[in-house]
């Protein structure tokens, strides 16, 4: 997530120069290498990507097509709803942002590229097919322009954001998949990956990232820091001159909290722990030797990626930030570790990872949030949505197995998605009784741990492992058929 809970609170609740790649890609993943340098003073990134690519599908490629996250902020694309626009937009006046590619080459050789109407997509044409079992490099020069925004990607009075910052490859799936800009949920999916990036930003700023630093080196007025991080999602970070940081280990992973203006900041710390520790022991190994956890301006609730999670400076109910925090943790299996297509099926990872939320709770009693309260709660709220909205417009879509674009509105994409989403992981539970769910949750995250899945993988999953036929259980809560309006 990215946003707040609804089932506590909605918020309105040195140059640098790639030499080509080299060394060989693990286990047929895509490798990155990055090296960018940022510029206070004008907001730029400047970077340069060289990205090895594996053909592990059954079809030959000619062109190789990469999201632009970073033009969701430029003129013509709305990067958010008039309801988050003064959380948004620190100035009161709306800001823009934009990448533009420099240029495309692969050894050395210049590539034709274009990029799509709108600006999400970029296409390379290779100069050969590349077959099955064949690999290719290609190296990318770009530069990020970023908007004065509290975002995944922007610059705030106390913290500059870059997550989705760079050309990523789109997943291929008889084809390569071109999501498109929305403001509902999270418009992502990507593959695991191994990632080399060094960072050059001034010296005045302390980092969190996805990955683990390697090395910190000072250059001039600029810090120099060398990231690797390998089989993650993608990969984020996050600067700021505010930062303080605490840390604390849960057996060999080390959790640091960044923040600033936080009297709370070891209980937020304590949490953290405990999550890491809650979620190991329901779902599997964290496999990372980091987790870090970072305040930074966002105008939603929070934001999840590999190793790091964004937490809004905008949530001030110390309860509700415990919450957030435990929410975006509970990604770190959900999204992260296991990852799916959000724009065309974001209750997979949206719902488990709010009924995660739910888990934590009841395992960690000390918090008084009791699990019963928040089911109750989630029921309450759905059946509010549900009568208003039939009040309002006649009728209402229950469906939560839709894309993003298909939501008409936020409410509706929040309550189907995650408040639904918590009922329908109780009810299951309540079906199959607590031994076989969580040896469900287990076995699917063993089975598609560092991979991608599909709602039918889970559904799936989780019947092999209770030895139930659950297709049809699952599908009455995901196309709508399940009833929860009446008292």
């Amino acid at each position: 997530m990215k946003k707040l809970s609804l089932l506590f609170v909605l918020i309105f609740t040195l140059p640098l120069f790639i030499t080509g790649c080299t060394g060989k890609s693990e286990e047929k993943y895509t490798s990155y290498t990055l090296f960018c340098e940022y510029d206070e003073a004008n907001h730029t990134l400047d970077g340069k990507e060289s990205v090895e690519i594996f053909n592990k599908y059954e079809n030959s490629l000619s062109e190789l097509k990469f999201f632009l996250y970073p033009n969701s902020f430029s003129e013509g694309n709305e990067a958010v709803s008039t309801s988050y626009f003064n959380r948004a937009y620190p100035t009161g006046e709306v800001s823009y942002g934009n990448i533009e590619i420099e240029s495309v080459k692969s050894d050395d050789e210049a590539l034709s590229f274009a990029i799509s109407e709108g600006g999400n997509i970029l296409t390379i044409t290779l100069q050969e097919e590349i077959y099955p079992n064949e690999k290719v490099c290609v190296d990318i020069e770009f530069t990020v322009k970023l908007a004065n925004i509290n975002h995944r990607l922007g610059y705030g009075n106390n913290t500059v954001n870059f997550g989705n910052f760079y050309p990523i490859l789109c997943v291929y799936e008889n084809g390569f998949v071109e999501n498109s800009f929305v403001l509902n949920g999270d418009p992502f999916y990507s593959e695991t990956a191994n990632y080399d990036v060094t960072l050059s930003f001034d010296k005045s700023f302390a980092l969190a990232s996805s990955g683990d630093i390697v090395s910190e080196s000072v250059s001039g007025e600029d810090n120099v820091v060398k990231i690797e991080a390998k089989k993650v999602r993608d990969f984020a970070f996050t600067l700021s001159t505010k930062f303080q940081k605490v840390s604390s280990m849960v057996g060999d992973i080390t959790v640091n909290y960044f923040y600033y203006d936080d009297a709370n900041f070891s209980e937020n710390l304590e949490v953290a722990c405990e999550a890491m520790s809650t979620f190991q022991e329901l779902f599997g190994e964290y496999p990372y030797k980091t987790i870090n956890v970072a305040k930074t301006n966002f105008c939603f609730g929070g934001m999840e990626y590999p190793n790091l999670v964004f937490i809004s400076d905008e949530v001030e109910d110390a309860e509700t930030y415990k919450y957030v925090i435990v929410h975006e943790l509970a990604h770190q299996w959900w999204y992260s570790l296991i990852g799916n297509n959000e724009f065309s099926e974001a209750w997979l990872d949206e719902s488990l990872t709010e009924y995660s939320t739910a888990l934590f709770f009841e395992k960690n009693d000390k918090y008084c949030i009791a699990y019963d309260d928040i089911i109750s709660g989630a029921l309450q709220s759905y059946r509010l949505f549900v009568n208003t909205y039939k009040d309002i417009l006649g009728d209402v879509d229950e469906s939560m197995n839709r894309s993003l674009s298909e939501f008409n509105t936020e409410p509706e994409y929040v309550n189907c998605v995650y408040t639904k989403g918590v009922l329908m992981f109780d009810s299951v539970r309540n079906t199959l009784g607590d031994n076989k769910f969580f040896k469900c949750l287990q076995n699917y995250f063993a089975d598609f741990e560092y991979k991608t899945a599909t709602g039918q993988d889970l559904i799936e999953s989780f019947s092999k492992t209770s030895k139930a036929k659950l297709d049809g259980f699952f599908n009455a809560w995901l196309n709508g058929e399940v009833v929860l309006d009446n008292e």
